[in-house]
């Protein structure tokens, strides 16, 4: 009965895609989420996410999990231990932390007498871990949402509502041994996500003061020249040194002498070989402190094999108020906004029109990115007896997962690979006649005994399936693997397990029952290349 059930069966496709229809239904929700729908004639309210956020489904949560679990094991290795906090942090804490971007943190109503607000990054929140804890030593990761009242541009990545993934050092350690390594976490982290094309930009915010320094910038305001510098890799140099200028106050000739400084960038030997060669900078204890610490680390660099990864760009400040040494982001070719985004800017927001998405005329910005905060913990610590605070010395880097999945997913052909759901075995039955009942239980009792060998299985809802229906269903989930119940076969013990997607008109493996957990395992085993699934080889693009 089987054979001829197989033979019914041979014009029907076992690729594992799933039917235009149901593709169709998948985008609809995706559609709803880009603009506005029609208010319904009963509702009084607009059917859409806030503004920033989306809903995420089936495919792009598949990528986005794998995407956590590739960081997290990363971060295992490294000796990493994960910690969470809470969503909302006392509005006092993150106060003062972050300088301009201050004005993007968003404030909660007062709540029985205490002032809150979401929280805007991990860093922050793990500063106050610290200190309330009294932890001296530790590496933590945290993988988590934060929120940001930015300009969205959905399709870039840069959302309102989104994952951080942070891995971090705390404590006392010789000079630029933790930096380093949170370096190679950064490059290790990017290259096991398939991201191959970028270019880590490293600087030091001591070299970075002392420049401000010696080309005349009084020492209130280095923190907003440095917010203006840090606008270098969105804005040529003219218009940066018109905001220092004009609205930053500065002298024309120190920005001339800050742009001097600014346009260096290079490998990490050359550029140290310039700034040392540099009379004033040699002079000058905050840069010759921070030329001395790049020169120890770019060794330890060498031996972590990553310095052909990262390049000393000047124009780098990282604008966060609280990096005191070392800073670093990742930067790919789609970071930078378009050439012509001040003319796509003016059209899309022409009339001073509220814009729902900047995707158009932004770029994706960093990918990842961080430095070390080594007084941080002490802005929270308790004053000890001697009046003195204990700070402890913190080090960290932060993968924007959300700009990360928006560059895996333009992968040529991923979306189309990626299957749906975990799924691995559907089981089915086959059978005719009278008598026949669709072995509805006996699928159920299979399952069971998958399901509690750890294998992803399913099986159709319905006493007697059809076979076609339970062929088009285990498509539809794309598993590698049917395991089917024949009328006559399964009450003498056997039963059958078949290979999936092949193209091939087989009837699969007859066994006995007793061993179908070692069998599904077995071929479940080859279907992996050199031991790693199928998501993860589509992520990492092997």
């Amino acid at each position: 009965m089987l054979r001829s059930l197989f033979t019914a069966l041979r014009n029907m496709s076992t690729e594992t895609t799933i039917p235009k229809a149901a593709a169709a239904a998948a985008a609809v929700p995706a559609a709803r989420a880009e603009k506005k729908s029609k208010k319904d004639a009963g509702n009084a309210f607009v059917l859409k996410t806030p503004k920033g956020t989306k809903d995420w489904a089936d495919k792009d949560m598949i990528i986005r999990e794998a995407i956590f679990g590739t960081l997290s094991s990363l971060f295992k290795r490294h000796g990493g231990v994960t910690i969470d906090t809470p969503v909302f942090e006392l509005r006092e804490i993150l106060a003062g932390k972050y300088g301009e971007d201050s004005k993007l943190i968003y404030n909660l109503e007062d709540q029985g007498g205490e002032l809150t607000s979401l929280r805007y990054d991990l860093t922050v929140p793990f500063a106050r871990y610290v200190a309330m804890n009294g932890i001296s030593q530790i590496k933590r990761y945290h993988i988590a949402k934060v929120y940001r009242r930015d300009q969205p541009a959905m399709t870039k990545g840069r959302m309102r509502e989104f994952y951080q993934c942070d891995f971090d050092i705390a404590g006392n350690y010789d000079s630029m041994v933790p930096d380093a390594e949170i370096l190679n976490v950064l490059v290790s982290g990017l290259l096991g996500l398939g991201i191959k094309d970028f270019k880590v930009k490293l600087n030091h915010r001591k070299i970075l003061d002392g420049i401000f320094q010696v080309c005349g910038v009084k020492d209130e305001d280095v923190r907003k020249i440095s917010s203006a510098v840090d606008k270098l890799d969105k804005s040529p140099w003219e218009v940066v040194k018109k905001e220092m200028v004009v609205d930053k106050h500065q002298p024309e000739e120190v920005a001339d002498k800050i742009g001097e400084y600014v346009k260096l960038n290079g490998s990490i030997r050359d550029v140290l070989a310039t700034l040392k060669s540099d009379e004033l900078l040699s002079k000058n204890e905050s840069a010759s402190t921070g030329i001395e610490e790049l020169s120890t680390m770019v060794e330890y660099l060498e031996a972590l094999e990553v310095e052909q990864y990262i390049s000393l760009d000047m124009s780098l400040a990282r604008g966060l108020d609280y990096y005191t040494g070392v800073i670093y982001e990742a930067v790919t070719a789609q970071s930078a906004p378009p050439t012509d985004a001040a003319e796509k800017k003016k059209k899309v927001t022409k009339n001073g029109a509220d814009v729902e998405d900047a995707s158009e005329y932004v770029g994706v910005g960093s990918i990842a990115a961080g430095g070390r905060y080594d007084k941080l913990v002490g802005m929270f610590a308790p004053t000890t007896k001697s009046g003195k605070t204990q700070s402890i010395p913190c080090v960290g880097v932060s993968f924007g997962v959300e700009r990360l999945f928006s560059l895996i997913k333009q992968r040529q052909g991923l979306e189309a690979k990626v299957r749906p759901t975990n799924t691995q075995v559907f089981i089915m039955s086959f059978g005719g006649g009278a008598d026949w009942t669709g072995f509805l239980k006996e699928r159920m009792q299979v399952a069971n005994t998958l399901w509690s060998a750890g294998v992803e299985c399913e099986y159709l809802y319905k006493a007697k399936a059809n076979p076609r229906k339970q062929f088009e269903a285990a498509e539809k989930t794309g598993c590698p693997l049917a395991v089917i119940l024949g009328k006559e076969e399964f009450p003498e013990g056997k039963i059958r397990v078949k290979v999936l997607g092949t193209g091939e008109n087989d009837d699969g493996d007859l066994i006995e029952v007793k061993d179908l957990v070692d069998v599904v395992k077995a071929k479940l085993a080859e279907s992996k290349v050199d031991g790693v699934d199928e998501v993860t080889r589509l992520i990492r693009s092997l």
